[in-house]
């Protein structure tokens, strides 16, 4: 059976991320597990802590982590599972998602905020890592379906048949309409913008999608933009891989929309 992973922290970000995650399971049919990367808090992180206190700050977080676990279980009629362990979970989160066989992770998502642009967060950190699929939740969101799909690409990047197939299965599983959306500044590249469509023709075969192209320099407010107005459920990214000068010079913009949104964000990687 597969799973999806949600990382929790008892915030009020992450406990809604785990509802929404608890309604994909129950849709999807899945297994849902929730994970705590266990962090020692403020005070006692100042302080010399025994192993035994530490082995009971765990313990505690592992009792909060069943009650919540039980309570979606009945409440979805899902398997729940719960872990805690003290770890990175930037350094744990791949050998996880491989362990239990999970088919994406979902985390909480940030506001928007100046520090985020700059520095990133977990979520950014994560999806940054293009190992698996994430999908950031904000604290707005609430599950009540996912019937339209904002694919937001670059039909000049290639577009890897194995990557849409991903994203044509989670379609077909929400029984979701795709419309891929693409902002460019150049006219003349047709051979690229052609073969892309062509991709995109065999990748999203039987699910129904639409073509909807803007010519601007404004890639991330057109996309915001389009949100608002068409009032999409799931915004759907690739994030773009660069070199280490040129991650110095661009900002990824699967990463800078990980924070802000008022719809969930599913990054799937090129790997």
């Amino acid at each position: 059976m597969d799973s999806i992973l949600v990382a929790t922290h008892f915030s009020k970000t992450s406990n809604n991320a785990v509802l929404y995650s608890a309604s994909l399971a129950q849709l999807f049919n899945s297994k849902l597990i929730l994970f705590n990367a266990f962090k020692l808090p403020v005070h006692a992180s100042n302080t010399w802590i025994s192993a035994s206190s530490m082995d009971e700050l765990i313990e505690k977080n592992k009792e909060k982590l069943k009650k919540k676990a039980l309570m979606l279980s009945e409440k979805f009629n899902i398997e729940v599972e719960y872990k805690c362990s003290y770890v990175n979970l930037e350094d744990e989160i791949d050998s996880l998602m491989k362990l239990n066989n999970s088919k994406f992770l979902v985390i909480g998502m940030s506001d928007k905020s100046m520090e985020q642009n700059l520095l990133g967060n977990p979520t950014t950190t994560l999806i940054s890592m293009k190992k698996f699929p994430v999908l950031a939740i904000p604290v707005c969101a609430k599950f009540s379906g996912i019937h339209k799909i904002i694919f937001a690409c670059d039909v000049m990047q290639d577009l890897p048949l194995r990557v849409l197939a991903k994203l044509r299965q989670i379609a077909i599983d929400l029984e979701s309409e795709v419309t891929v959306f693409y902002v460019e500044n150049k006219i003349n590249e047709l051979i690229l913008e052609n073969k892309a469509h062509e991709n995109i023709e065999k990748g999203l075969e039987n699910v129904t999608y639409f073509y909807k192209k803007v010519n601007s320099d404004a890639v991330i407010k057109e996309i915001e933009k389009e949100i608002v107005k068409s009032n999409f459920d799931l915004l759907v990214m690739i994030p773009k891989k660069y070199g280490f000068w040129e991650s110095i010079v661009h900002k990824s913009k699967t990463r800078v929309m990980a924070s802000g949104l008022n719809i969930p964000l599913f990054s799937i990687p090129l790997e």
